[in-house]
């Protein structure tokens, strides 16, 4: 069978406007039973067991992952592996979720005997609230009764939309609730981007003595130079009497010294024996060794006139502890140039 390409976007818009229909009356569902569904997770002691068969099995992972990855402890129960001998996993202080779109899935419903012995409360998604699942929930959650986006209305489309909708819509309420943080998530995202945002330190991307090119004023362009070579960081920081940052000298400002040669700015050898006092950018943009990753990232690209690409990194008393290259911050994951 053949389609023209207006024919397969016919097609695919209709599937999304199913689904967006169903959403908006999925929305008007939402009522004093999911406020209830709240409550007990909240006030669950142990942990939330999510189960459910097919497709729905696969997005009850996708919930359970959802609230895990905001601290709530979640577990995924495939029901068929339940009933024979992974209900050990549930224990009186546990919660169970439970999805059937019909509440009718002999998996699910076998469940139910076991977990109401144990005491365990029940919070079920399903469509039919006469279904012997909702008849033994505490609380149920009902999907609108939408047809399934196919033209048959067989696969389960809109109805895994809505649930995994509802999913979302549990997890982020559920945050509020408690106050969730921006922190807290990175706390169980530490590989994430927000995970490093939020936690990687400055110091965690040095390496002692090998990220810390130093040179007092008095020192020579020519030693400069080796330094510079030497730790292929971009720059050296120099330091005054006291150890203290006074400025920084760059690749840039190595290419511009020598643009200048034979100008008006002596010989090669002249230029080699100058102190780095007379060649240095004074007063360098810095960071501290305990601020984070992130914002020495966003200090460099933001820098004025013009982004830069090291940055001298300074302990408390506004020693030089290390220099920060871009492209390390690139290889710990960060994307230079893009919002993130």
């Amino acid at each position: 069978m053949s389609f023209s390409d207006e024919q397969l976007q016919q097609i695919a818009r209709a599937v999304l406007q199913t689904e967006s229909a169903a959403l908006i009356s999925q929305r008007e569902l939402i009522n004093e039973q999911f406020c209830k569904a709240c409550r007990l997770i909240l006030d669950c002691r142990g942990r939330v067991i999510i189960s459910g068969m097919g497709k729905s099995g696969h997005i009850a992972q996708k919930i359970a992952a959802s609230l895990t990855s905001t601290g709530i402890a979640t577990h995924f129960m495939h029901p068929a592996e339940g009933v024979h001998g992974d209900l050990g996993v549930v224990h009186r202080h546990d919660l169970l979720l439970a999805i059937s779109n019909s509440g009718e899935t002999a998996e699910i419903t076998s469940l139910l005997g076991p977990v109401s012995t144990l005491g365990v409360p029940v919070i079920s998604i399903t469509r039919n609230p006469e279904s012997t699942l909702a008849r033994h929930s505490d609380a149920v959650l009902l999907l609108a009764d939408a047809p399934e986006a196919d033209p048959h209305n067989l696969v389960p489309t809109t109805s895994t939309t809505l649930t995994l909708a509802l999913g979302d819509a549990l997890t982020i309420t559920l945050m509020q609730m408690r106050g969730f943080t921006p922190e807290e998530f990175a706390v169980f995202h530490p590989s994430g981007m927000l995970g490093k945002r939020l936690t990687l330190k400055v110091a965690d991307l040095l390496r002692g003595d090998e990220t810390n090119p130093v040179l007092s004023l008095g020192s020579s362009f020519s030693r400069a130079l080796e330094v510079i070579t030497s730790y292929a960081l971009g720059g050296t920081s120099i330091t005054d009497g006291s150890g203290k940052l006074a400025g920084i000298l760059t690749d840039g400002d190595v290419r511009r010294v020598f643009s200048r040669a034979g100008h008006g700015s002596g010989t090669v050898a002249d230029i080699l024996a100058t102190p780095v006092s007379e060649i240095m950018t004074a007063d360098p943009s810095s960071i501290r060794s305990d601020d984070l990753a992130y914002d020495a990232l966003k200090k460099m690209e933001n820098h004025q006139p013009r982004p830069i690409m090291v940055l001298p990194v300074l302990d408390s008393l506004d020693r030089p502890v290390g220099m920060l290259n871009i492209h390390t911050l690139v290889q710990a994951g960060f994307k230079a140039g893009s919002q993130q």
